[in-house]
């Protein structure tokens, strides 16, 4: 498993072509595993997913990767590409301004399928986790807060969840 040490991120930008083509081939599976995380939170730890507070699944999930995602970064890893995304979350507006989830996708290096055809793109590309914060004054304390919905001037750095 890679860690920040072994890694050596792009600045962040705007995505490209095929940013957008990975994430689109990964909606229903970003959208499912949103919702799965706020059920899952929500019945230990409410306040992960308290910005969405009053939102249906539906309307918490009715981005569209053209429009809603505003970021991306990459690193190689020896076993393909690591790429985070920071997408908005277009029903979240409240006092903290617009909401956004950082995303951590995966895109393994191009492999042969049968002995003559390579698979090249984002075709086998692989949701890897969501960044759900737990907000500490220092790793011995316990948390005294709890984000899974971020704001726009959150920094999109890996994590390794």
């Amino acid at each position: 498993m890679a860690s920040t040490e072994q890694l050596t991120f792009n600045a962040a930008h705007v995505p490209k072509t095929n940013a957008i083509e990975a994430f689109n081939i990964l909606l229903p599976t970003l959208k499912s595993e949103i919702v799965k995380s706020r059920h899952d939170w929500n019945k230990h730890e409410p306040r992960m997913w308290a910005r969405a507070t009053g939102l249906s699944d539906h309307d918490l999930v009715s981005f569209k990767i053209e429009e809603d995602l505003v970021e991306v970064r990459s690193a190689a890893a020896s076993y393909g590409t690591i790429i985070l995304g920071k997408l908005r979350l277009p029903k979240v507006k409240d006092e903290a301004g617009e909401g956004f989830v950082h995303v951590r996708i995966h895109d393994p290096p191009n492999r042969l399928l049968g002995l003559t055809e390579l698979i090249q793109g984002a075709e086998d590309v692989r949701f890897h986790s969501l960044f759900t914060e737990e907000i500490r004054k220092d790793e011995e304390t316990p948390p005294s807060g709890f984000q899974a919905i971020q704001t726009r001037d959150k920094p999109l750095e890996f994590f390794n969840e």
